[in-house]
């Protein structure tokens, strides 16, 4: 199966999100780095921490120059109550295919119900994957703090 690697580039994924419409990940994230995280659904506790997370760091990762989006496999609803619920600052895609984005990205998939397991890329200004954390079940995902950190390094070394 396939599997993204530091310097490949992101597919073209592309999904409805709560409140922003139609989005293309990488001309959304274009000439930022970029964070794509995927989560299992807004029933998962562990996906609720991570996202909660994330828009929490929003100043920190905003002063360097990180964009966030995340997608499920959520119906609209559950994701725009989940996006008022924890106000989540970014773009929350629902409703996507999760054997086409399996496809393209190597996340795992759960077999009943189907849907993505946590599967987490953080990408250069250019699209290209600078590290990638796949996840086969409940836990195992990227932390806000430690992508701040991590850019910071790269961004340092350039």
């Amino acid at each position: 199966m396939l599997r993204l690697g530091n310097g490949d580039t992101f597919p073209m994924l592309a999904f409805e999100s709560v409140g922003a419409g139609a989005l293309q990940v990488t001309n959304h994230l274009a000439g930022s780095y970029g964070v794509v995280l995927m989560y299992r659904g807004s029933w998962c506790p562990y996906c609720n921490a991570q996202l909660l997370a994330f828009a929490r760091a929003k100043e920190n990762l905003d002063k360097i120059g990180i964009k966030v989006v995340a997608l499920s496999v959520d119906n609209k609803t559950d994701a725009a109550a989940l996006v008022e619920k924890h106000r989540l600052n970014f773009p929350v895609g629902y409703g996507v295919d999760a054997d086409k984005v399996a496809g393209s990205t190597g996340a795992y998939v759960n077999d009943s119900p189907r849907y993505l397991q946590s599967t987490g890329f953080v990408l250069n200004p250019q699209g290209k994957v600078i590290t990638a954390v796949y996840s086969s079940g409940a836990i195992g995902r990227l932390v806000a703090e430690d992508v701040i950190g991590f850019v910071q390094y790269v961004k340092s070394k350039a």
